[in-house]
């Protein structure tokens, strides 16, 4: 009994020592600094914050302005790190700063560590599936720089009894029709190997008609095929689930009538997008044209209703189906932790100039300049008749207001049951959660392991 019981306590108890040493490691980060005083820790502070202000600002210059003032942008924001690394080096400073950069270091990875275990991601129930008798798939041949054809895709699908409708390049269809069509003859699942774009439209109908939806990883990014858990190297293997599967429920986005699976973009971002330059020379056009979307007169900004609450005159607005995990992870391939939530995600910005961007790069999301939040609902308005909107990536334009919502758990997704998943995203460090879970009262019992919605259970 005694073991049994320990067992029962020690994902508890893991927790809760995990949290006590990011307690302690960020005591000791300050400790470093308050010790060294004498010798220089309070330098270490300002140089450190310093050289982030700086950065923030060079940044924001490079991307808001033209000319010499970028050209200086940019120096600034690689020279103001260089410069206090050439600061604490030549001032001896250097191992008070090296030590105190390992605290923090500590204390965030223990910290996320803790709050990982104290909340496992809840799993989401998969049930068995019946084999498909009667399955389309979409393919789209130049998705993802011809993954259809390096996978052999078509004939794999075929030799397990799946019809399959390959796109035409030169002559774009409407894959939305295609699927319906698909349906009217019997398909009993419908699945895409193409973009996130394609993957929402025929989503839309397999969720409309209540048939299941298999997602083959074919696009370039796929995004909504990683917070599944599939395999992006090898779009093959999501096959497998015609003959080995599993069903899940996800939600599914809705934007003035038309499907998302990922995000919706408002602002900056949706104006990009919409140049034909665009997909040819990303990095280029954007940097084009961001300065007159960012600090020019009289450009757009966007007034958004997100539930109960206002928000003004934002550059930008990102909704998601389901909330990402933070903001810092959306450049780098980040995730959704849940697809089932039943809520979306918003993340609102609005920084006029340098200063701004200083405060943001320094208080993170308590600054004034970045609204993270979750709703039911969100309604987009910007004092025109219509307004470009980027839906999963794709260019369009939108009669306002704009509005978005979730429909929670329409979406029967086919999964196969050997999938490689991937690790849940680790939570933002909250330190009054850590306090409390470090020398908080005890729990009775521990919490129940859960797998995150794209893991493979034991």
């Amino acid at each position: 009994m005694g073991g049994a019981l320990k067992a029962r306590f020690r994902p508890g108890l893991a927790a809760r020592l995990l949290a006590r040493c990011a307690v302690v490691a960020a005591i000791g980060a300050v400790v470093v600094l308050l010790l060294a005083l004498g010798g220089g820790g309070l330098l270490v502070a300002v140089a450190g914050i310093v050289g982030l202000v700086l950065c923030a600002a060079g940044v924001w210059w490079f991307v808001a302005r033209r000319g010499v003032v970028r050209l200086l942008g940019a120096l600034v924001a690689v020279a103001a790190p260089v410069g206090v690394l050439v600061f604490l080096t030549r001032s001896g400073l250097w191992l008070i700063a090296l030590i105190s950069a390992v605290c923090w270091s500590v204390a965030g990875v223990t910290g996320r560590a803790a709050l990982r275990r104290a909340r496992p991601p809840r799993s989401q129930r998969a049930t068995r599936a019946h084999r498909p008798k009667r399955p389309v798939l979409i393919m789209n041949p130049k998705s993802g720089g011809g993954k259809v054809g390096k996978f052999d895709l078509v004939k794999r699908a075929e030799r397990l009894g799946a019809r399959v409708i390959l796109l035409d390049p030169e002559d774009p269809a409407d894959v939305g029709k295609l699927a319906e069509e698909a349906v009217a003859k019997g398909a009993d699942l419908l699945g895409v190997a193409g973009g996130d774009g394609t993957q929402a439209q025929v989503a839309a109908v397999a969720a409309e008609h209540h048939l299941p939806f298999l997602v083959i990883s074919a696009g370039t990014r796929n995004h909504f095929a990683m917070d599944l858990g599939l395999d992006r190297t090898d779009p093959a293997r999501c096959l497998d689930a015609l003959t080995d599967g599993e069903e899940i429920r996800v939600d599914l986005g809705d934007v003035s009538g038309r499907p998302f699976v990922n995000t919706v973009s408002f602002g900056v971002y949706a104006d990009i997008v919409q140049s034909p330059e665009y997909r040819d020379n990303k990095t280029g056009t954007a940097l084009n044209l961001m300065p007159d979307l960012l600090a020019r007169e009289g450009v757009r900004r966007l007034d958004a209703r997100v539930d109960g609450t206002t928000l003004d005159d934002q550059q930008a607005l990102l909704v998601s189906n389901n909330p990402y995990v933070s903001p810092d992870e959306l450049s780098g391939g980040g995730r959704r932790p849940r697809l089932d939530s039943g809520e979306l995600g918003v993340i609102g910005i609005r920084v006029e100039n340098a200063a701004q961007a200083a405060e943001l790069a320094v208080r993170g999301s308590q600054a004034p300049g970045l609204t993270v939040t979750t709703a039911r609902r969100v309604e987009v308005t910007a004092g025109e008749e219509q307004i470009p909107v980027a839906v999963d990536g794709e260019a369009l334009w939108l009669r306002t207001p704009v509005a978005c919502s979730v429909r929670p758990g329409a979406l029967r997704v086919l999964l196969p049951r050997d999938r490689p998943g991937v690790p849940p995203p680790a939570p933002a460090v909250d330190w009054r959660k850590l306090l409390d879970l470090a020398f908080g009262p005890a729990e009775l019992t521990a919490p129940a392991e859960h797998t995150a919605p794209g893991e493979n259970r034991a």
